[in-house]
């Protein structure tokens, strides 16, 4: 399986995935699936209810189907249910709702859409862009966020190196670095943006994304140049990344006036360009 967990949308919900090289093929949250089908207020009982209805059918889906960990609600990664996409068509079949044959067209396009990325990754550059531009972001907040990428990536290349592959190590290591240069966990910052499910880069203005940008930049080159190993030696590497954008903070706070960190979210685009113009006059 991939390392990294990823979230897509469909038709405004939020839908856990996970891409597996090897098949080349997604493995889905079941309950976040029948969430958007049946608007269910517990889909998880609605899955109890329907795998003891395919088993008494007689079907074998469900000795095949996996767990895997997935970032829950509570912000922790738990086991989840998932299928690949050959058994979830299946379980929507099993299901009436209007948004089924919607819903499978996007799986197919989301899996047609992998493998382009996989051939070229400037596909996935070039489909970010355009998504982010639709909902309403500026070009330059566009740039901004696409690089954060790049360096978000870089990083954790660096903590595997050094011998780190829990995801939970690295929300630990990430905690740490937002704390430092931000004064808040992440948690407490989505908090303080009004969020829940919603990315939190994808609600910070283009100076807070400079600035955390900066932290994990900082903490990339400082793991390479002192060669931690585990997750100590990286706590502390982590913190000084942080530190060096605290400084570039406070700096910038003090001579402008201004506060970097906001309560701003993606709510409020007209106002994130209103900040991001004046962070710039």
């Amino acid at each position: 399986m991939s390392e990294n967990n990823k979230i897509k949308v469909f038709e405004d919900n939020r839908i856990r995935m996970e891409w597996d090289e090897d098949e080349q093929d997604w493995y889905v949250s079941i309950v976040d699936v029948i969430e958007v089908l049946t608007g269910s207020e517990n889909p998880r009982r609605y899955w109890s209810d329907l795998k003891r209805k395919l088993k008494l059918e007689g079907s074998q889906l469900y000795e095949k189907i996996v767990q895997l960990k997935m970032l829950a609600e509570d912000g922790k990664m738990r086991a989840t249910d998932v299928a690949n996409t050959e058994q979830l068509f299946r379980i929507i079949q099993s299901i009436p709702s209007p948004k089924a044959e919607p819903l499978k067209v996007w799986l197919a396009q989301l899996g047609k859409e992998r493998i382009d990325e996989t051939a070229d990754p400037e596909i996935a550059i070039d489909r970010a862009f355009q998504t982010y531009f639709k909902k309403g972001y500026s070009e330059k907040w566009i740039n901004q966020r696409i690089k954060t990428m790049e360096v978000r990536k870089e990083l954790t290349d660096e903590w595997q190196r050094a011998g780190i592959h829990d995801t939970r190590d690295f929300a630990t290591l990430t905690d740490i670095m937002t704390k430092e240069w931000s004064g808040k966990t992440t948690r407490e910052y989505k908090v303080f943006k009004g969020l829940k499910k919603e990315n939190l880069r994808d609600n910070m203005t283009n100076m807070e994304l400079v600035l955390n940008m900066l932290a994990e930049v900082s903490a990339t080159d400082l793991s390479k140049e002192v060669d931690p190993v585990g997750m100590t030696e990286s706590v502390k590497v982590a913190k000084q990344g942080g530190s060096v954008a605290k400084a570039a903070r406070e700096q910038y706070e003090k001579q402008s006036g201004k506060q970097v960190v906001t309560s701003l979210n993606a709510k409020n685009l007209k106002e994130l360009k209103e900040k991001e113009d004046g962070e710039e006059s």
